[in-house]
């Protein structure tokens, strides 16, 4: 079941007293911001490292880190030091000319991603819109498939935005309900299921959209085997792999990207999240350069893609890869976390799912859904966030200590313990 957000009354506020309590900027947020999330009540004013602090100076364990957008914690002195420095320089040029950040950001997230060419662009989404078009682009000219006929195939419960090309390909009803029609030339298959893709491969194919591990379908892992067999299929049909690696990538799982633990490679990767370092959306398409060379002057573009701010930002956040050191510590720390939440199968949780720090805790059905846990763990100082109703879904910053994972984990099974009686 879908929990949805009351309407609320008509907005009668148009200035005069300003709020002061948590539950003044609820209700302003209710009167007059769409309701297309469901927020906790929960009103921050303030976030350092992996600790928020809301309007009336109670601090947040943030175990969610923004979807992954912060993996390195908030406000980390490295990434605000970058954007400052930009900031009083130059933010904006849009693409009609050159700047000094931009084909040095480009340079060094090829570098990192063992990849040879860029497109930048702002928004997770935008960079699957991209790929899907630069996919298409090549289907035409370099695989010949006949116009108008290029198949992408996608996997069920996957996530890449909500655009109306990519929600398309959605099987979640609640993200298409009341939005068709919708765009042609994708073929949806079961995630996990190499018998079934290789079923959907036909000489129109242009390629394989999938997440190494599915998000918001709760972290879900694929069989061990599966994406090399996939990158198996896609070369024997002369098929491209693109990889979305915008929430599973940069760090989250303990690699750089998350198809590294499986030695397999994709044609395109579409980043995002933590590229902007949780100061401002940054998103890039990054792989071959005969793929994404297909691109001419004038066939693509974004006004604020590869700005300057973002490229400052997005070289701070490579030169905290580049050392490997978030990575390490998301191995180690996000072993820890396993290792607790794994303590609690049996107890309130019926399995757990994931790698390096990101987990998928999938309740058992005496606990009931997601969002009591969640709120009554806000109430006590833990923030997650419940997806699909009956998993929680944890991805703290790679910043968070042992200490405070131990802390989350024992507060989670408070909350279990009180629910099961």
């Amino acid at each position: 079941m879908t929990t949805t957000r009351p309407a609320p009354a008509a907005p009668t506020r148009t200035g005069g007293a300003a709020p002061v309590t948590a539950a003044d900027f609820i209700e302003l947020d209710d009167a007059w911001c769409a309701h297309n999330y469901h927020p906790l009540p929960v009103v921050i004013a303030h976030a350092e490292g992996a600790w928020m602090t809301d309007v009336h100076g109670t601090r947040y364990l943030d175990m969610l880190a923004g979807y992954s957008a912060l993996n390195f914690g908030h406000r980390h002195p490295d990434l605000v030091a970058a954007a400052v420095e930009q900031l009083g320089r130059v933010t904006l040029t849009s693409r009609a000319f050159h700047h000094d950040q931009l084909g040095l950001f480009c340079e060094e997230l090829a570098d990192l991603t063992g990849t040879e060419m860029v497109l930048p662009a702002n928004s997770g989404a935008e960079a699957v819109e991209a790929a899907i078009k630069v996919a298409r682009k090549w289907a035409y000219r370099i695989k010949g498939v006949p116009e108008n006929q290029a198949q992408i195939v996608t996997a069920g419960g996957n996530f890449h935005g909500r655009t109306i090309s990519i929600v398309s390909f959605s099987d979640d009803p609640v993200a298409v309900a009341d939005y068709g029609p919708f765009t042609p030339g994708f073929v949806n298959v079961k995630y996990g299921d190499a018998e079934a893709l290789a079923a959907a491969l036909t000489p129109d194919t242009a390629a394989v959209l999938l997440e190494p591990i599915q998000g918001e379908a709760g972290v879900v892992v694929p069989p061990a085997g599966y994406l090399r067999e996939v990158r198996r299929l896609c070369d024997e049909h002369g098929v491209l792999l693109i990889a979305d690696e915008i929430q599973s990538g940069l760090g989250r799982t303990g690699e750089v990207l998350a198809l590294d633990h499986e030695g397999v490679r994709a044609d395109l990767y579409t980043l995002g999240k933590a590229l902007g370092g949780g100061i401002l959306p940054v998103s890039a398409v990054v792989g071959r350069r005969d793929v994404l060379g297909v691109l001419t002057p004038g066939s693509h573009g974004s006004t604020f893609g590869g700005n300057p701010l973002a490229c400052a930002v997005g070289r701070a956040v490579v030169a905290l890869l580049r050392t490997g050191g978030m990575q390490r510590r998301a191995t180690e720390v996000g072993a820890h976390l396993h290792a607790r939440l794994g303590e609690l199968v049996g107890r309130g949780v019926a399995e757990v799912r994931g790698r390096g720090l990101w987990a998928g805790v999938e309740l058992a059905p005496e606990i009931g859904e997601g969002r009591p846990v969640s709120e009554e763990l806000a109430r006590r100082g833990v923030l997650v966030k419940e997806t699909h109703d009956t998993t929680l879904r944890f991805a703290p910053p790679i910043v968070v200590t042992t200490d405070e994972i131990d802390s989350a984990v024992d507060t989670l099974a408070a909350v279990l313990a009180e629910i099961r009686g």
